[in-house]
């Protein structure tokens, strides 16, 4: 699998056009991708939405596998903008000795940065759909290896360990992973169940107020789960 090929460019206004180009570029492959997938999504098809000659993508990205490749990292780095400032206090978290309540903060502020992230509005559909197609499978697996190494397995590593620091559990328990995805996965169920909780609740979008609503009920479900399972390890190491 050959790597990407480096854009060539001598000028810092060319960086800028180059730049935009890429990103242009990205951008409709992310929305092809996932309307129509990978093997439906022809090179042809993305040059033309991004507004580029087909040469144009071959000099940025080498073939097809290339611009999917682009397309996850792209993702990745657009996640991290969201979640880092919720990560790094968690981190800090962990390494230090803090009352439970200050752990159970920083699950709480962490999973609200993930539903920040999934109800951004910029291209928040096009997100959703190379999301589902990528973890249905059938897609390239550098995809899936990016966005496993990068993103997925760096964020389920801080959240359970945070999980395990309240529940008294080890990180390796099944019952602590299984209790995590859990957790995670409201916000997941808003974020592929879109349509559907959409017409339940009568709204056009969850963005602005209804987002706020979203995370406020979510979160206290959450803290109530937490608080429980805290409650319920200290039982167990008794």
């Amino acid at each position: 699998m050959s790597e990407p090929r480096r854009p060539r460019r001598s000028t810092e206004s060319g960086y800028a056009r180059g730049d935009e180009t890429r990103r242009k570029i990205i951008d409709a492959a992310v929305y092809l991708f996932g309307q129509h997938g990978f093997a439906g999504a022809s090179t042809r098809d993305i040059a033309a939405r991004a507004g580029v000659n087909a040469p144009a993508l071959q000099y940025y990205f080498e073939n097809k596998e290339g611009v999917y490749r682009a397309c996850a990292e792209a993702l990745v780095d657009d996640a991290w903008q969201v979640l880092e400032p919720a990560v790094r206090q968690a981190q800090e978290m962990l390494e230090r000795e803090v009352p439970v309540r200050a752990l159970i903060d920083a699950f709480v502020d962490l999973q609200c940065a993930i539903a920040d992230l999934m109800f951004m509005k910029s291209r928040e559909k096009d997100r959703r759909l190379f999301f589902a197609r990528e973890q249905g499978g059938g897609e390239p697996e550098v995809g899936t290896q990016i966005l496993q190494e990068r993103l997925r397995a760096p964020l389920n590593k801080v959240t359970v360990a945070l999980l395990a620091r309240i529940s008294g559990r080890p990180e390796t328990d099944p019952v602590t992973v299984v209790r995590m995805f859990s957790l995670v996965g409201q916000f997941l169920a808003f974020h592929f169940a879109h349509e559907s909780m959409l017409s339940m609740l009568g709204w056009s979008a969850i963005d602005g107020e209804n987002a706020e609503f979203v995370k406020a009920n979510v979160s206290a479900q959450t803290r109530l789960l937490l608080n429980t399972w805290q409650r319920e390890g200290k039982t167990l190491r008794r």
